[in-house]
């Protein structure tokens, strides 16, 4: 299950952000690509969190998605889901950290 959360993630998140244009608020659409999740709260400290944690993979704090995973879900509304969390993680990384997007993807194998 985890797996195809990623996988489905990984897809839509890829698309959109090829998509997305030049002149666009990295942080708003951001915030709107979690609203499509059902994650919400406050844009910049979203945004923050994602940078953050983009930080955490580029300084070895976490080696691994699952690490970043679990950070995030520390940061997020104490009702939010795993795969809320896995979501969270995968469009930060396409938004903030895209040269970190093989972490991502070596764990949905």
């Amino acid at each position: 299950m985890k797996r195809l959360i990623i996988a489905l993630s990984i897809c839509a998140a890829a698309g959109l952000a090829v998509s997305a244009p030049a002149y666009a608020d990295p942080d708003t659409d951001f915030a709107n690509e979690l609203h499509t999740f059902g994650i919400y709260g406050q844009r910049d400290y979203n945004a923050w969190i994602g940078k953050i944690m983009c930080k955490r993979l580029r300084n070895g704090v976490d080696h691994t998605a699952q690490d970043s995973v679990k950070f995030v879900k520390k940061q997020l509304a104490k009702d939010s889901s795993d795969a809320q969390a896995w979501q969270f993680t995968g469009t930060a990384i396409n938004y903030y950290c895209p040269d970190q997007r093989g972490v991502y993807e070596r764990a949905a194998h």
